[in-house]
């Protein structure tokens, strides 16, 4: 018997948000050290926009939507791109890559806490035995002095947890709200809406924009990669999961992303991974299994 398309369908999607979101905080980081924040977001988010309607329109997808979908995928685009991702690549001018991904892994609890107070959603055991694993991951490598000794370092962490309240409310959100069925369509209107919410927010902060070809080599395939890679197929995959399986289930991705960007950091960048952020991996990957696990561990005395 052969595995459900389904299941492969979640596999690769789970891959994507992992490993190709995982690279885009070395991609960003390149990026950003020549381009103004918000410039960077807003033209990525655009073009990806723009490339998955064309897609759209060859494959003869129909892109209509109803103004309760247009207006829910623009709260989401703001939430996840305009605010959730604008302000995070702003941050990295302050903050290392891998720090900022690090920090970004303490995302699964937001999550649960949100809709715990939000939905009432009674919370498993153990999630909650995933959570503690986190935390304690992200402990032993936000500890090492090497990672918080340059300037901007706190107003940067400070900006980067609003933004996780943002992407975790925006998470419930999706979950919930009436958006078209079409992950890719979906999508696109949320890379549009959201890029043109940036595009105004540069202008109105005053960023200078320039034409990509006066942009160095590696900034311009970073910007490629993150476009193709990082918005158009890991952003569908995001979306798609967060109707397919539970929002704290698709959050497990900011746990395994430090891991990717640490890694990226090290090979492409030089950057040391010490003894202490190889036993953080181990603690954060143990939590991602005991989020994910179906197994639920009941109270004594209390009935389900």
């Amino acid at each position: 018997m052969g595995v459900p398309r389904k299941t492969i369908t979640i596999v690769l999607a789970f891959f994507a948000i992992y490993v190709i979101w995982g690279s885009t905080y070395l991609l960003n980081k390149i990026a950003v050290s020549e381009l103004p924040p918000l410039k960077l977001a807003a033209i990525r988010f655009i073009t990806a926009g723009i490339i998955i309607f064309i897609i759209a329109k060859l494959l003869k997808v129909s892109i209509s939507i109803s103004k309760e979908q247009l207006k829910n995928t623009i709260i989401a685009g703001f939430l996840f791109l305009t605010f959730g991702n604008g302000v995070v690549v702003w941050a990295l001018k302050f903050v290392d890559s891998g720090f900022a991904a690090l920090e970004i892994s303490a995302q699964p609890l937001v999550v649960l806490i949100l809709m715990r107070i939000i939905q009432g959603k009674k919370i498993s055991a153990m999630s909650y035995i995933g959570v503690v694993l986190g935390f304690i991951g992200i402990y032993l490598l936000v500890s090492q002095k090497q990672l918080i000794n340059q300037e901007g370092q706190i107003i940067g962490m400070l900006m980067i947890f609003v933004c996780m309240i943002s992407w975790a409310y925006g998470s419930i959100f999706v979950g919930n709200a009436n958006l078209p069925k079409n992950s890719f369509v979906n999508t696109g209107y949320q890379m549009l809406s959201g890029g043109i919410m940036l595009a105004i927010a540069s202008f109105c902060f005053g960023e200078t924009w320039s034409s990509p070809l006066s942009w160095s080599t590696n900034v311009q395939w970073s910007m490629l990669a993150l476009i193709l890679f990082g918005s158009i197929v890991a952003f569908t995959s995001f979306n798609y999961l967060l109707k397919a399986v539970s929002p704290e289930k698709v959050a497990t991705n900011t746990y395994v992303n430090p891991i990717i960007a640490l890694i990226l950091g090290w090979w492409i960048l030089n950057e040391t991974i010490t003894f202490q952020s190889i036993m953080a991996a181990v603690v954060l990957l143990t939590g991602v299994y005991f989020i994910n696990t179906k197994r639920v561990i009941k109270p004594r005395g209390i009935g389900r």
